[in-house]
């Protein structure tokens, strides 16, 4: 039986779960996710936990931060006055929104925190800092 390997597509299911137990995320109720292994389409210790499996093959994967999303930074955090964002905004915290950088480039930030007229943004992704716990189920493997 094929084994999943890099280059090849696969197909599966999956349930994204915090250290406390609480879930995340999850395929089930959906069509599952397809990517193709190396090319750093998920986080490395899912397709790390995937490469070698075969079809109708289940697996429960612990995956430390720095195979997630990395640990939290600092650095992508800012604090701005209210008045620098658009008048039609009216920030509320775990609010996303969109900025774009200097360079043009546009960046995901979650209103972390009113204060005063201020605005702390954080860019840090959702998880990051987080070890993440997957049940994987792999539903099909297309060789390369």
């Amino acid at each position: 039986m094929a084994q999943a390997k890099s280059g090849d597509t696969v197909k599966v299911h999956y349930t994204g779960k915090l250290k406390d137990g609480t879930v995340f995320d999850s395929s089930q109720g959906r069509d599952p996710i397809e990517f193709k292994m190396g090319e750093n389409q998920v986080i490395p210790g899912f397709e790390k936990a995937v490469e070698g499996m075969s079809e109708g093959e289940k697996t429960v994967a612990s995956i430390p931060m720095d195979e997630a999303y990395g640990p939290r930074k600092d650095n992508l955090i800012v604090e701005i006055d209210q008045t620098s964002l658009p008048e039609d905004i009216n920030p509320e915290v775990g609010q996303m929104l969109t900025m774009q950088q200097p360079d043009g480039n546009q960046v995901n930030v979650r209103v972390a925190e009113l204060a005063e007229g201020r605005v702390t943004l954080d860019a840090n992704h959702p998880l990051a800092g987080e070890d993440l716990t997957f049940e994987i189920e792999i539903v099909e493997i297309q060789a390369a």
